[in-house]
């Protein structure tokens, strides 16, 4: 999907949700906007986000990892505000418009308290690789995931999973910075409902996600979106 976090979801583009979400929280006190999308960098200003920098073209790639982006971001805003600009990072994708404030207010909290390196969002997984996951063969063979030995009859005998998601992630700048993936040093998660777990993929999600709106709105989704004053 092109261009995608300007599709229209509700009467306003998909990144303004992400943007109103950082600023309801009760943790953020400001949101950066990174893109290399001139539009999407106006688009962003007029929501009420800061674009202090264009991202460059190569970061913004489809190939590009993402954390290279937010490697790139952190070091900006350090370079424009000094080293001690930023007390945490929280990456808030527009993909997820259904999430909740608290959801992202309590990824800060969990960092903040425990002795996570980084925090990510879960929620329930569909598929099981103990129960009822394949691979396909080269030959058109499908296999389980697991070895045969691993493998459990009944969903309800096999370990819990989760899917992570792309409600936030939180991370200590130093160890975005100074690591290739958020797997490295100690991880911990936090559990959102499915409901407000939508990730944005294509135009089925969009869709659907428009659906929810439309039968709870967007505060019975998410709790609203105001911040206390």
């Amino acid at each position: 999907m092109p261009r995608k976090n300007l599709l229209p979801l509700a009467g306003k583009p998909l990144i303004a949700y992400a943007i109103e979400t950082g600023l309801a929280s009760h943790r953020i006190d400001r949101v950066v906007v990174s893109t290399d999308d001139r539009e999407i960098a106006a688009v962003a200003r007029s929501h009420g986000a800061e674009v202090p920098f264009i991202r460059p073209a190569e970061l913004a790639a489809d190939t590009a990892p993402e954390r290279l982006a937010w490697q790139h971001a952190v070091r900006e805003i350090r370079r424009l505000d000094g080293p001690d600009a930023i007390d945490v990072f929280v990456s808030i994708p527009p993909t997820a418009p259904l999430r909740s404030v608290a959801d992202v207010d309590a990824c800060i909290e969990m960092l903040i308290q425990s002795e996570a390196d980084t925090v990510v969002t879960v929620t329930e997984a569909h598929r099981n690789p103990w129960f009822n996951m394949l691979i396909l063969e080269e030959d058109g063979d499908a296999q389980l995931v697991m070895d045969k030995e691993s493998w459990v009859g009944r969903r309800q005998d096999a370990p819990a999973v989760y899917d992570m998601t792309t409600v936030a992630y939180v991370a200590w700048p130093d160890i975005v910075l100074n690591t290739n993936t958020l797997f490295e040093g100690k991880l911990k998660a936090h559990y959102v409902p499915i409901e407000r777990a939508l990730d944005i993929d294509g135009e089925l999600e969009l869709q659907y996600a428009e659906f929810i709106m439309q039968r709870l709105g967007k505060a019975g989704v998410n709790g609203g979106l105001r911040k206390a004053g």
